[in-house]
């Protein structure tokens, strides 16, 4: 017999997560399948950077008012899964000074707090820093650590009532006319689930999901380099104060920096080359601001996806401008119960995954609002039992690797 819920939703990264999560705390039958471990998508191969809005401030003030108000939302209930380290955007002799004006300007007018520091007091908040530093600017970025950030969610909604399946991979979608009739997961499910209504939460994925179905959603796969190497003497995040590049972010952890990124398209999230070039601009563009790293010993590098939806980077032209979300709702193409959420970043998951489970809620007839931005995620004041459920759910990432778990 097949199994039975009022929502499926498929994809177990943050958003994937999250929408259980939030569903679940108002009360819906819901359930969670992921291919492989929780967070072992885009999630949890990220730079693990928890955005204050700063770096989109000056190109997209929705996006960079998002930022901030979900960084301020993480930090009340995410506990362990974040560190607050802080943040500051980097001016270097070879930057345009301009830019660095504009981007405190529109910072101000947003409500990110910044504060202004010249190069010898910057130097003075974070030793080698690099002494073409002409200025810097804080601002409230901190560090997110996804394995635990997805773990806790997807425990949360299993706390609330949902059922949760990893490693268990849509292997085909039944349409009866105008609806979704049955969904075939193999794997550790290895059967049929009937659900009033799916979500598409699998991000680079979710082209491939909705052609099971027989619809179109265009992605453009996006790849980016992360280097994790030997450092322990960074306190904040480090950005280049100039417009997005190659190799402009430094993300501390305790031991180690991660070093990002790159950002090259492909046509296959399973199947990319990569390229020793990228790396090796990396490190330099990160030394740029940070000499000891560039030759500092590496630790572990990994590649990421972005799950962006293709429209919308034809229509902006591609990097550079804040990477919004997308919720498509199916009916629009003759699916009634079927829909993709595409797009976004991982500091506003939690965002996205309300306004999933608001549409699902509306067409399954449920009255009852988000509380996600108010409740705690579980777990997160004892990083020790944070840890063990990341272990259950197989949801260890290599960006926090040398954090979670770590004696």
């Amino acid at each position: 017999m097949p199994h039975e819920t009022d929502a499926l939703v498929v994809g177990g990264g943050a958003t994937g997560a999250g929408i259980a999560r939030d569903l679940a705390l108002r009360g819906v039958d819901v359930t969670l399948v992921e291919r492989g471990g929780i967070g072992s998508g885009t999630s949890g191969r990220s730079h693990g950077l928890l955005h204050s809005g700063a770096r989109y401030a000056e190109a997209d003030r929705v996006g960079a008012e998002e930022c901030l108000e979900e960084n301020e939302i993480l930090r009340d209930i995410a506990g362990a899964c974040i560190r607050d380290t802080g943040g500051l955007f980097v001016q270097l002799e070879a930057d345009d000074a301009e830019y660095f004006e504009e981007k405190q300007a529109a910072c101000e007018e947003i409500g990110i707090p910044t504060e202004t520091l010249d190069g010898d007091e910057a130097r003075e908040r974070v030793p080698n820093l690099s002494e073409e530093t002409v200025r810097a600017m804080t601002v409230p970025d901190a560090v997110i650590y996804p394995s635990r950030l997805c773990a806790a969610n997807a425990a949360d909604a299993r706390d609330h009532g949902a059922t949760v399946h990893t490693h268990a991979p849509v292997e085909g979608i039944n349409r009866d006319g105008e609806t979704v009739a049955t969904v075939e997961v193999g794997g550790s499910v290895d059967d049929t689930i009937e659900a009033d209504y799916v979500v598409n939460a699998t991000g680079a994925w979710a082209g491939k999901l909705a052609e099971m179905a027989g619809l179109e959603v265009e992605m453009q796969p996006n790849r980016g380099v992360m280097i994790s190497v030997e450092y322990d003497d960074l306190g904040p995040v480090l950005n280049r104060c100039r417009d997005p590049d190659d190799g402009d972010i430094v993300v501390p952890h305790e031991g180690e920096v991660v070093l990002g990124t790159t950002s090259v398209d492909v046509d296959d999230p399973d199947d990319y080359e990569t390229d020793q070039v990228e790396k090796d601009r990396t490190r330099t563009e990160c030394g740029a601001m940070l000499p000891p790293v560039e030759d500092a010993a590496e630790v572990r590098t990994w590649w990421g996806i972005r799950p962006l939806f293709a429209p919308d980077e034809q229509a902006r032209g591609g990097r550079g401008i804040s990477r919004g979300f997308f919720l498509l709702d199916h009916a629009d193409d003759g699916v009634e119960n079927m829909a993709s959420i595409v797009g976004g970043k991982l500091t506003t998951y939690r965002q996205m995954a309300a306004a999933a489970a608001d549409l699902v809620c509306e067409e399954l007839g449920v009255d009852a609002e988000s509380t996600t931005a108010d409740e705690r995620l579980p777990h997160v004041d004892r990083p020790e039992k944070l840890d063990e459920v990341v272990a259950e759910f197989d949801g260890q990432g290599p960006t926090d690797e040398d954090v979670v778990g770590a004696e």
